[in-house]
Parts: C-alpha cells; sequence; structure tokens
C-alpha cells in the first residue's frame, strides 16, 4: 500500500473507533518511519505535531524495546496498560521500519478499556491491522 492508502486506513479506522466507543479512543496518530535512533514522522493528526516529534523517544517510554525490536511484522501490534498523558498507549506494525502509533493524551489504556464500548471499539482496529498484514505500507 502506498502512504495515501495507510492515512486513508488510518482516518477510517479512526471514525470507526470513535462511532464504536461514543468519543476518540486514540486522538493523536502518527505514521513514522525508524531508521537507527532516528523516528521521521510521515503523517500525524493530533493535537502536538510540533510535541510529538520533540519528545518521541520519552513518549515511546514502555514500548520504545518493541519499536525497536526486529521480531513484528506487518499487522502485528502492542498495546502499553500504563501509558498516561502523552505517553504511547500503542504502536501497529504498518510495514518495513514503519509504524502507527496511537495515543490518547488525557487517558491511559486502563481508563480506556475500563469503558465496555472498548470491545466494540477494537474491532475496526483489528481490521485495520489484517489489512495492513495482506498489504503493508511499501516505501
Amino acid at each position: 500500500m502506498t502512504l495515501d492508502n495507510a492515512k486513508k486506513l488510518v482516518k477510517r479506522c479512526a471514525e470507526q473507533m470513535q462511532a464504536n466507543y461514543g468519543k476518540p479512543v486514540f486522538d493523536e496518530w502518527a505514521i513514522v518511519s525508524l531508521t537507527g535512533q532516528a523516528a521521521h514522522l510521515l503523517a500525524y493528526i493530533g493535537p502536538r505535531k510540533d510535541g510529538f516529534k520533540a519528545n518521541f523517544l520519552a513518549d515511546a517510554g514502555s514500548l520504545r524495546a518493541g519499536l525497536l525490536s526486529a521480531d513484528y511484522q506487518p499487522g502485528d501490534f502492542e498495546f502499553a496498560r500504563q501509558g498516561v498523558g502523552t505517553g504511547f498507549e500503542s504502536f501497529l506494525v504498518i510495514g518495513a521500519g514503519a509504524y502507527l502509533i496511537c495515543n490518547n493524551t488525557l487517558e491511559s489504556m486502563d481508563d480506556i478499556t475500563k469503558n465496555p464500548k472498548w470491545l466494540a471499539a477494537q474491532v475496526p482496529f483489528v481490521d485495520m491491522s489484517d489489512q495492513i498484514r495482506a498489504d503493508p505500507l511499501e516505501m
């Protein structure tokens, strides 16, 4: 898939998750390319584009090891239960060295998952991961 197709897929997923949950699950969605220790922002939806770039390593928190690991394939994802504030809640591998970072700058995953609507909100995310697994981002 192209970057434009990936951006459309992410936007559609965000809209569907919000519809199922009743409010935004993640208010920050970013497509990043990681090369070595550097993160390159390819696309961003959210309230703090400059802050996202400036604080990337600190905000990666407990997900940093997974982001730097070669153990994940396109479509694989990981969640951080304790991501608070700007600390990232999730990443989804969307291609070789490319990741979708999902974050809620107001709530942790623990808070998000307490809402019974979380189960329905997961469906579009898993569907997106399946689509990426079948057609990963090519850069």
